[in-house]
């Protein structure tokens, strides 16, 4: 049996829903009129008179009444996970050992950042790379960076690369490995290309919850692998981390920040347990003096275990790279590298 429900009071209305015993409790999807595109999810409670061929329901919503409620939920959670983060002592023979046969470092292809971070993307280590935005057809350069490393580290490795801003680009990836495929024959170019698009897995995140639902996953995935001896993700990328967070700072209520410390401890934890490299991107705001600076502020800056900043001569193709923080090499030092067309 066919039965329109009416929602009273709630200025929405719902579509046609099948129900073949009324009077009892059910879950439906309301869709919003002036939101076409959104739904609620909502316990209905329908009842019926013989007489009407229309059921009046009322809603109890069954995910929480406003993203507040959201961020503590997450909140709580993100105490859960930094309460359950703790790390075994171990002696220095013991981390030298675990440094020399699990922490790779990771060639990004570009000269001058792998010269600064002494060879590449060092696994176990959160690495930020911070520049400007955008401007016109331009494309970031912390993202250019991030495309280059995948096309270069996913020769090597499997890469994630978790997707907030649209950016990734599988036709720049292609373009930057045919470029370092060299003189091979067109068979093996293709055969290149394939091998390494196939080893890099894309996902996009729109928001600060679903990158801790993802990363919980991720974390599973990871320690089912290891068990099974399946594939091993190299690198982790996250384009960007800033238009996750900065949305849910500001104001009095600390609990953004909190959800902001997890998600780098959570991202620590990972590289760390699993011996990936995690990189991600971040943005630059204007700070005392109009002299710029990665947003997300003093809570973030200590979280990465490496900060570069990257910019651009407007008139070449180079660019430079300045290291901000390094847990093993000194700050300030800088370096020139170039991203091909």
């Amino acid at each position: 049996m066919l039965t329109r429900f009416r929602v009273e009071g709630e200025g929405e209305r719902s579509s046609m829903a099948e129900n073949d015993d009324l009077g009892i409790e059910r879950t439906a999807s309301i869709q919003n009129p002036t939101k076409p595109s959104s739904s609620i999810g909502a316990r209905v409670r329908a009842t019926h008179d013989d007489d009407e061929d229309e059921v009046r329901v009322s809603l109890r919503p069954v995910l929480p009444h406003s993203s507040s409620d959201l961020i503590h939920q997450e909140a709580a959670r993100a105490l859960s996970v930094m309460d359950s983060f703790h790390q075994p002592w171990l002696t220095g023979v013991e981390l030298l050992d675990d440094a020399n046969r699990n922490k790779h470092v990771l060639p990004t292809g570009l000269e001058g950042i792998d010269v600064l971070l002494g060879g590449g993307l060092r696994e176990g280590q959160l690495i930020e790379i911070a520049g400007p935005s955008s401007s016109g057809k331009t494309q970031p350069l912390q993202m250019q960076v991030c495309l280059h490393s995948a096309s270069c580290i996913a020769d090597k490795g499997s890469v994630m690369f978790l997707d907030t801003c649209n950016s990734f680009s599988p036709n720049r990836i292609a373009c930057m490995v045919n470029q370092f495929s060299g003189p091979l024959f067109k068979e093996a170019k293709e055969r290149r290309l394939e091998r390494i698009m196939s080893s890099i897995l894309c996902q996009p995140i729109y928001d600060i919850f679903e990158l801790l639902d993802t990363l919980h996953q991720l974390e599973s995935t990871l320690k089912h692998t290891v068990k099974t001896g399946g594939y091993k993700i190299c690198l982790l990328i996250i384009d960007s981390i800033s238009s996750l967070i900065a949305p849910i700072l500001g104001g009095k209520s600390p609990q953004g920040r909190l959800l902001m410390v997890s998600a780098g401890i959570v991202l620590k934890k990972l590289a760390h347990e699993f011996n990936l490299a995690v990189l991600v991107t971040n943005h630059m705001v204007g700070g005392e003096g109009g002299i710029i600076k990665p947003a997300l502020g003093e809570s973030w800056k200590n979280i990465p275990h490496v900060r570069l900043v990257v910019s651009r001569d407007q008139q070449s193709n180079v660019f430079t790279a300045t290291v901000l923080k390094h847990t093993m090499r000194a700050s300030g030092r800088t370096a020139k590298f170039v991203i091909h067309n």
